[in-house]
């Protein structure tokens, strides 16, 4: 296999080789590294950019032809590029802003053993944690109130949209806003 040349095994990986694409992505994955390594990305990491490259070098060798008058070595690189350049530039729109400054919600297990040692600080921790409640609940509107929540359950948008029975986009926009208010909550309690 290590005996083919890389146009080879994309052909012989577009005609269903196994053998050939893992040959293939092999042979290019400390390229995809060194390619997504020059780039950032705003609220995520470089594994991300890594996958993202992978991603691109899977279409390179998916979409290679011999007659196009490039080598693949030349048309994978190409591909990963695009791919990683276009993620980078989508997660800079503005419209993802509201996952890229999200605060995660808290997972009750780690609150848990982060008090369990001290039951002083656990019920402290409870009454601050049920003030923020109130709080929260009286920032926010029913429907947000009820979307966080049932994201904080662990549902998915198009659940907690049909449970609210509206629109998938109108859950997401819900659980967003009150995800922007919390934060917004959490910035003034600690300034």
């Amino acid at each position: 296999m290590s005996a083919r040349t890389d146009e080879a095994l994309a052909l012989a990986a577009q005609g269903g080789e196994t053998p050939a694409l893992e040959e293939l992505l092999e042979r290019y994955k400390n390229a995809v590294r060194g390619v997504a390594r020059s780039y950032f990305l705003e609220g995520g990491e470089t594994e991300d950019l890594v996958q993202e490259g992978m991603i691109g070098l899977y279409s390179a060798v998916r979409d290679f032809r011999a007659d196009g008058g490039m080598r693949f070595k030349n048309f994978a690189y190409l591909c990963i590029q695009r791919r990683i350049a276009s993620a980078v530039r989508d997660a800079a729109r503005k419209k993802h802003a509201p996952l890229n400054t999200c605060v995660p919600l808290s997972d009750a297990a780690e609150i848990a053993e982060a008090f369990a040692a001290d039951p002083e600080a656990m019920l402290i921790g409870g009454e601050e944690r049920e003030e923020l409640l109130a709080l929260l609940q009286n920032s926010l509107s029913p429907v947000e109130w009820r979307a966080l929540l049932a994201y904080a359950e662990g549902l998915r948008i198009a659940e907690i949209a049909e449970r609210e029975k509206i629109g998938a986009k109108s859950a997401e926009n819900a659980v967003q806003r009150a995800k922007k208010k919390m934060q917004k909550l959490l910035a003034a309690r600690k300034g």
